[in-house]
Formats: structure tokens, sequence, C-alpha cells
């Protein structure tokens, strides 16, 4: 009696019905119930993505800030010449990581030495310290400075420190050299590095830097056999 009770009751559930977990006639849930599990599954690996992307960006940024402090420092925008002097064009802003022991010119001084010419010559990216402006320095291993004593019309009057010019022979009149310099060379290329027109003075003197061999041949013509002739600032 109490078999058949039992069998009614277990004939009378409705059909697709389940009381637990499991589905006693065999049939597949619906679709949209394995679409929402499996959203609820993916939804955690998606979460620990974004973790493991934060994770990867806040360490390279800790590596950036550990290696040392950037600073915003002048640098130059283009080649410039010994003695040339120095404008806002010929500089940029570059950040960098700077050691202590290392000199160079914050952005924000740019004032500090525009418009002074330079002790050297640089190329383009050289970052700009304060020994940069100021004096010649020495000249570099296998150049050299020569002073010329010019005449009005012996250089363009346009010449002036940092300037690309050729130092010519000019043959001397009667009675003088008239032949170039023994060891040869006629024209000789040369970057000015000092225009000085000294007081009650009909000449004017102006200092160029050359290779060595080239500055002993200029330096042995007699005054007035040598002329300047100013060349184009070769793209600068």
């Amino acid at each position: 009696m109490s078999t058949n009770t039992t069998i009614r009751a277990d004939t009378d559930r409705p059909a697709g019905r389940a009381d637990g977990p499991w589905i006693s006639d065999g049939r597949k849930p619906p679709a949209s119930r394995l679409r929402t599990a499996g959203r609820r599954r993916s939804v955690p690996y998606l979460l620990l993505g974004v973790l493991l992307v934060l994770a990867c960006v806040g360490g390279f940024v800790l590596i950036s800030l550990n290696s040392g402090d950037r600073q915003a420092v002048l640098a130059l925008a283009r080649d410039v010449s010994v003695g040339q002097v120095l404008t806002a064009q010929d500089l940029r802003q570059v950040n960098v990581a700077v050691d202590p022991g290392v000199a160079v010119v914050g952005a924000d001084q740019a004032a500090t030495v525009v418009g002074r010419p330079m002790a050297t010559s640089l190329s383009a990216g050289a970052l700009i310290t304060p020994n940069s402006v100021g004096g010649a320095a020495v000249p570099a291993d296998g150049q050299a400075i020569a002073a010329l004593a010019l005449k009005a019309g012996q250089f363009p009057p346009e010449v002036a420190p940092g300037t690309r010019v050729s130092v010519v022979f000019v043959p001397g009149q009667a009675g003088t050299v008239s032949s170039p310099p023994s060891d040869g060379g006629t024209v000789w290329p040369a970057v000015v590095t000092s225009v000085i027109v000294p007081p009650n003075e009909q000449t004017t003197v102006v200092s160029v830097q050359l290779a060595e061999s080239a500055a002993r041949q200029v330096a042995a013509v007699p005054a007035g056999q040598l002329s300047i002739v100013m060349l184009s600032t070769g793209g600068r």
C-alpha cells in the first residue's frame, strides 16, 4: 500500500521539474542556463586578467622611477661651432636621468646661455653645460687658432664669431712675396672665434680656428696677403 503511494507521488511530479541538482528524466539543461553558468565562470578569469595587467603597469612605473630622477635640461638642436653666438633656435628641451655629479643647464635656465658665444664646437644632441658657453676653450687636438690682421675690403663686415670662412692667399704687390707658402695651400677652411677692432687702428684682428697644419701655413704668410671669404652656414 505504501509502495503504490510513493510511485504515484513520483509520477505526479511535473515534467522537467527537478527538486535537486540532478534531473531525473535525463534531459539536458536549457541553453539559457548553460550560458548563465558560463558567464559566471568567465567573470573571475576576466578580473584576474585585469589585475595582472595593472600589476605589470605598476611594476614598469616603479622600475622607471627607480632608474633615476629625470630632469628637463637643454641640449643642442643643431650643430654649433666655437665662437658662435647661441640662439634659442639652437636649443631644445630633453628629459634625461642625470647623475648628481654631472653639470647640466636646466630648461628653465635658457636665459643664462642664450646670447653667449660657444666655448667649443658641439654636435646636435649634445647636452649644454655651464662650460659650453663663454670664452673659447683651448683648441681640440689637431686644431689651432691663428690671428689675422685684416684691413677693410679683406673680409666681409658680416663676419662674426661662429662664421664659417675660407682663408685665401692673395699674391702680393711688386717687391713683396707673391708665391703661396712652400708647404702648399692657398685656401684654408676655418671658423671665426673672435673679431676685435683695436682702438686707433686701421686693421681688424680676426681669430680663426683651423687645422694645426693649416694654421702654421697661414701664420707664415706676410700681413696683407690673406683675405677671408664668408661661407654658407652649411644647413645649420
